[in-house]
C-alpha cells in the first residue's frame, strides 16, 4: 500500500510500499478515500525534520534532556548509536481521514464491513491506503456528508474542544487569533453556537474566508488591523471587549498573547489551541485578572491508552464530550448544514504527489488552508487477518551444515530490538534475515530497510509458515511473549524471546505443555548479563568455590508517565518485565537452581527485595529499587565466598580480591551488557543443532522463581519450588 512518510534525520519526505497493517483486537481496518492535511501541525514537523541536528535538539529540548539521562547508564557510544537509530528513521504523517471499513477486528460490534467512517488519531488515521483504528478514535459518517467532507472530522474535534474549553455562551464575544484551518473550523463553530467573532491573521485572504463564515470583522494584526478589530468589539459589547480570546496561532512570536491582552474584557478566558508562545506580559493579565487554559488535542480519552487502545469509555455522567463524542458531534454538524467545511477545501491531490504538495505548501506556492489526498478505490480487504489458525505441529528444524545460513524471521522491531539485537544479527556472517513483522507497517519498511530484511509484513503467520525459517525472534511487548512462543515451537522453529518469557503461572504452563506436545525445546529467552565479558572474565578469576553471598544492587529509576510499563493488568508488573535478568545472573554465578523466594516490599510497592536460596546453599540478595538518582549506576553486584571477595560495576568495572591479591579489569571499549556473545551463542546453536546457550530447565526455574517474588509480597511467607 502507499504509506506517506518523512526521515526525522534527513528530512527526506516520501511516498513508500509499505505493508498494509494486520486487523487488531478492539479494533477496524479501513480503506482510505480522504485524508485531511494538517497545514500547521504537519508543516511544522516538515520543517523541523530539515533543520540540523543543532537546530532538532533546539527544537525538542524534552528529546535532549532523555539523551543527557542515557548518557549516565548507557554510554557515549551506544546512546549515540541509539539517538541516531530513531533520528534516522520513517516517521508517518496525518491524524484525519474518512474511509470504509474493510474488516472488523474481534470484540467490535458497532462497525460493520462496508461501512464510511472518519477516523482520528496521528498514530492511526495517517496518509496510507489502509489503517487500523481503534474503536474510540473512530465514528460512522452520517448519510449525505461527503467523505472528503468527513475527512475535516479530526481537525473539527480540536477546534471544537477549544470552544468547549472556552466555555462561551449564547450573546457573548470571542475574538480568534489564526484563521488557518483550525481557527477557521473555530470561527464556524463559534458563529453556529450563537456568538460574535472577530478574527486576526496575517494573511487577507483568510480574513475573508472567516468573514464569509459570519465573522463580524478580521484583519491583520498590525495597529491598524487590530484597532479595527477592537473597535468592532466594543461596538457589540458596550464597550467590555472579547468574552473569550482562542489562540489558534503557532509560531514563535509573542504577538497573539500579547494582543489577546488588549482585546479581552476584564477576567476573560484566554484558550490556547495551537503551539504558540506564551511569554504572558505579566502586568496585562495581573490587572485584566485574565483565565489562561489550554486546550489538549480532541478532547478527553485524548493520550490515553485505556481509552483508545482498550476500548474503555468515560460514563457521559462524567465526562460529556470524549474525543470520540466530539468526532461524532462535527459530523453530525456537517450532516445537518450547521457547519459547512466545503469553502475550506483548497485543494485535492493524488496520495501519490505528496512529495510535491508539501514542497508547494512548504513555499507558499499552494495558497489556502484545506488540502486532501485522494485514494485509488480499491475492494480489497485484509488478506491476512491476525490471530492463530490450526496448523499441525511441525518437527524441529534439525542441524544445518557448517557453512549454511541461519534464516531468521523477526517479530517486533521497537528501540531495543532495533538498538540491540538487529545490528548484531544483520553483521553476523551466518545470519540472513528473512523477514520482519511489526504492528506498524512503517516500523516494518524501517526495518527492512536498515538491516536488509528480504520481506516486511505485518502478519505473524507469514513467519511461522514459511519452512525456510529456522529461527524466530520474538521482541514484543510482554503481554504477547507467551502465546507468540508457543505458536512457533509448534512450528518447528527454534525461538529467541526477550524476557519476559511469561507473566503468570497460567502462561508458563502454556509454554511448558506445548514443550511437553511437540518436544521442541530450542529455546532461549534473553538474559544476556550473563553472556556479558566484564562479568564472564571476573567469574573465572573468581573460580569455582563453595556456597557463596551474592547481592544485586538494580537503581532501576522511574518511569515516564506515558510508559507502557506501567500498563501492569496488561504488561504485569515492571520486575516480572526485569527481574528475571538478574535472577538469572546470579543462578549461573551460582551454578545451582533456586529453590525458595522471600520477598518484601516498600508501602508504595516501588522497591522490591528479594532473598533467593539455591540448592547447593548460596545465598542471593536482590534489591530493585525505582526511587533513586538517575545519575547513580543501574546495576551493582557484589559476591564473597571462601575468603573472595568480587564486585561487578555497571557493566564498566570488575573487580576481585583474591586473598592478598587484587585484580581490576575495565570496560574499554565502553559497556557491553553481553547483547553480542547471547546472539553468537544463539546463532551457534541453531546453525549446530547443539543444545541451547541457557537449559530449558534453567529457563523455567527463573521465570518461576521471578513469579514466586511477587506471589510471596502478597502472602508474606517464603515460595517454595
Amino acid at each position: 500500500m502507499l504509506q506517506v512518510a518523512q526521515n526525522y534525520r534527513s528530512g527526506e519526505l516520501t511516498v513508500l510500499d509499505a505493508p498494509a497493517p494486520a486487523c487488531r483486537q478492539g479494533g477496524v481496518l479501513v480503506r482510505s478515500l480522504y485524508s485531511l492535511i494538517s497545514t500547521g501541525t504537519e508543516l511544522m514537523k516538515v520543517n523541523e525534520a530539515r533543520l540540523s541536528l543543532l537546530g532538532k535538539a533546539r527544537a525538542r529540548p524534552d528529546q535532549v534532556r532523555k539523551v543527557v539521562s542515557a548518557l549516565a547508564q548507557q554510554g557515549p557510544v551506544a546512546t549515540y548509536q541509539k539517538a541516531m537509530n530513531r533520528l534516522d528513521s520513517y516517521t508517518p504523517l496525518g491524524y484525519s481521514l474518512c474511509g470504509v471499513v474493510t474488516e472488523v477486528g474481534a470484540g467490535v460490534d458497532e462497525f460493520a464491513v462496508g461501512d464510511l467512517v472518519a477516523a482520528a488519531g496521528n498514530e492511526f488515521a495517517l496518509h496510507a491506503e489502509i489503517n487500523w483504528i481503534p474503536t474510540n478514535l473512530c465514528v460512522p459518517v452520517p448519510a449525505g456528508v461527503l467523505p472528503e467532507h468527513a475527512a475535516f472530522a479530526t481537525v473539527g474535534a480540536i477546534a471544537m474542544q477549544g470552544v468547549r474549553r472556552s466555555e462561551v455562551q449564547l450573546g457573548e464575544s470571542a475574538c480568534v487569533v489564526g484563521l488557518g484551518l483550525v481557527g477557521q473550523l473555530v470561527v464556524r463553530l463559534l458563529v453556529a453556537a450563537g456568538v460574535r467573532v472577530v478574527g486576526l491573521d496575517t494573511v487577507e485572504a483568510r480574513c475573508r474566508l472567516a468573514e464569509k463564515a459570519g465573522a463580524l470583522v478580521c484583519a491583520t494584526p498590525d495597529e491598524d488591523g487590530t484597532a479595527a478589530v477592537e473597535r468592532a468589539l466594543h461596538e457589540v459589547t458596550g464597550g467590555l471587549g472579547a468574552d473569550h480570546v482562542l489562540l489558534a496561532a503557532g509560531g514563535s512570536s509573542n504577538g497573539p498573547v500579547e494582543v489577546a491582552a488588549r482585546l479581552a474584557r476584564d477576567r476573560a478566558r484566554v484558550v490556547d489551541i495551537g503551539k504558540t508562545r506564551l511569554d504572558l506580559p505579566w502586568n496585562e493579565y495581573y490587572e485584566k485578572e485574565l483565565d489562561v487554559v489550554f486546550s489538549r488535542s480532541y478532547g478527553p480519552g485524548r493520550y490515553d491508552d485505556r481509552y483508545e487502545l482498550d476500548g474503555v469509555d468515560y460514563p457521559a455522567g462524567y465526562v460529556r464530550w470524549t474525543e470520540r463524542r466530539n468526532l461524532a458531534c462535527f459530523v453530525d454538524l456537517i450532516a445537518a448544514g450547521t457547519v459547512d467545511v466545503s469553502p475550506l477545501v483548497s485543494g485535492v491531490h493524488p496520495v501519490a504527489d505528496a512529495v510535491s504538495v508539501y514542497d508547494r505548501l512548504r513555499t507558499g506556492e499552494l495558497p489556502g488552508v484545506g488540502f486532501l489526498f485522494r485514494y485509488p478505490g480499491s475492494d480489497e480487504e485484509c488478506a491476512r487477518p491476525q490471530g492463530e489458525t490450526a496448523r499441525p505441529v511441525a518437527t524441529p528444524r534439525t542441524a544445518r551444515g557448517a557453512g549454511d545460513e541461519v534464516r531468521i524471521g523477526f517479530v517486533g522491531a521497537g528501540g531495543y530490538a532495533t538498538s540491540m539485537l538487529l545490528p548484531r544479527l544483520a553483521r553476523h556472517e551466518r545470519v540472513r534475515l528473512e523477514t520482519v513483522v511489526t504492528t506498524r507497517s512503517l516500523s516494518a519498511v524501517n526495518a527492512q530497510r536498515k538491516f536488509g530484511f528480504t520481506t516486511a509484513t505485518t502478519c505473524v503467520d507469514e513467519v511461522l509458515d514459511d519452512e525456510t525459517v529456522d529461527a524466530v525472534f520474538v521482541v514484543t511487548r510482554h503481554h504477547s511473549h507467551a502465546d507468540l512462543v508457543c505458536r512457533a515451537l509448534r512450528a518447528g522453529k527454534a525461538v529467541f524471546v526477550e524476557k519476559p518469557l511469561a507473566l503468570d503461572e497460567g502462561q508458563l504452563a502454556s509454554v511448558e505443555q506445548t514443550v511437553l506436545e511437540t518436544g521442541n525445546d530450542r529455546l532461549m529467552v534473553g538474559f544476556n548479563r550473563r553472556f556479558a565479558p566484564l562479568l564472564t572474565q571476573m567469574r573465572e578469576r573468581f573460580g569455582d568455590v563453595g556456597p557463596v553471598s551474592m547481592r544485586y544492587l538494580v537503581s532501576a529509576g522511574s518511569l515516564d508517565g506515558g510508559s507502557w510499563y506501567l500498563d501492569r493488568e496488561r504488561e504485569g508488573s515492571r520486575f516480572i518485565g526485569e527481574g528475571g535478568h538478574f535472577l538469572d545472573t546470579m543462578t549461573a554465578w551460582a551454578g545451582e537452581s533456586i529453590v525458595h523466594v522471600t520477598a518484601t516490599q516498600t508501602h508504595d510497592g516501588g522497591d522490591l527485595h528479594v532473598v533467593l536460596g539455591f540448592a547447593g546453599g548460596s545465598v542471593g540478595v536482590l534489591s530493585y529499587v525505582t526511587g533513586g538518582s538517575s545519575r547513580f549506576p543501574k546495576e551493582t553486584f557484589d559476591v564473597a565466598g571462601a575468603g573472595r571477595s568480587a564486585r561487578f560495576d555497571n557493566f564498566t568495572r570488575a573487580t576481585v580480591w583474591n586473598g592478598r591479591a587484587k585484580t581490576v579489569r575495565r570496560a574499554l571499549a565502553g559497556p557491553d551488557k553481553g547483547q553480542q556473545a547471547q546472539v553468537d551463542a544463539f546463532v551457534d546453536a541453531v546453525a549446530s543443532g547443539a543444545p541451547m546457550p541457557i537449559p530449558w530447565a534453567s529457563l523455567q526455574a527463573t521465570t518461576r522463581a521471578t513469579l514466586a517474588a511477587e506471589i510471596s509480597v502478597l502472602s508474606g511467607g517464603t515460595v517454595r519450588l
